[in-house]
């Protein structure tokens, strides 16, 4: 079973100044706001990063999870891996087995969502979503409206890898491998990693004094494109460009 990183989300105070800082220093556009995540209390934007996406969202009221999310964190930063797998059959067997809840779990018609209790995964918010017709990276992903290929720019071609910070990476790693059904491998700097279908998860020991979560993500750009390559904090997340 092929397993995607399709699309990782921020939470921010102030949307509009991240969106515009993706935009000024990676070229990305939004694609969709999408009116759905008011029920959460949130507005968000999401941006087409080659043929995975980039949402930011932020918090329009009181005693949201996005809210107390950004307390614990001290601020704008990671908040959610999202993965695109062919069925959940499989991995809905594993998280039973391992004994991990279920924050939302929604079968539509054409979008079946299912996000794990942080809780008990450890990590980020972790979600992993079925698109209905979506085998092909360049169609339907319902969480970017129904024309984000229309948004996308030819600066940032892909989302590489997700890097997920811990006091216990490797105790980290290891909880994730379980839910998903993929070894941990070692990558070239001895991080412990899970190698997807397109990118790579990589579990890092916390450096920054934030605690636990989605600290960063590495992208790909084309040639001679405008993005400075090497590190950069964007929304409270480390960006890599390569």
């Amino acid at each position: 079973m092929w397993i995607r990183l399709r699309q990782i989300a921020l939470v921010a105070h102030d949307l509009e100044s991240v969106v515009g800082d993706f935009h000024a220093k990676l070229g990305l556009d939004v694609a969709f706001r999408d009116p759905g995540v008011a029920s959460f209390g949130l507005t968000n934007a999401v941006m087409a990063a080659g043929q995975q996406f980039i949402e930011v969202v932020s918090p329009f009221r009181e005693a949201t999870t996005g809210g107390r999310y950004l307390e614990r964190r001290g601020g704008d930063g990671g908040y959610m891996v999202i993965l695109q797998i062919e069925d959940h059959a499989a991995v809905k067997a594993r998280i039973e087995a391992l004994g991990i809840r279920k924050v939302v779990e929604q079968d539509g018609r054409e979008y079946k969502i299912m996000q794990l209790h942080p809780k008990d995964t450890g990590g980020s918010f972790l979600e992993i979503d079925v698109q209905i017709g979506g085998e092909s990276m360049d169609g339907p992903w319902e969480p970017a409206g129904p024309n984000w290929q229309a948004a996308r720019t030819d600066v940032v071609v892909a989302i590489t890898a997700a890097e997920i910070q811990s006091d216990d990476p490797t105790a980290l790693a290891a909880r994730w491998s379980a839910i998903l059904g993929r070894p941990i491998v070692a990558d070239g700097a001895g991080r412990a990693t899970i190698e997807l279908d397109n990118a790579a998860l990589r579990f890092v020991a916390i450096e920054d004094g934030r605690g636990e979560g989605l600290g960063g993500i590495e992208v790909a750009v084309t040639a001679g494109s405008a993005a400075t390559t090497g590190s950069q904090s964007i929304g409270g997340l480390r960006v890599r460009v390569v």
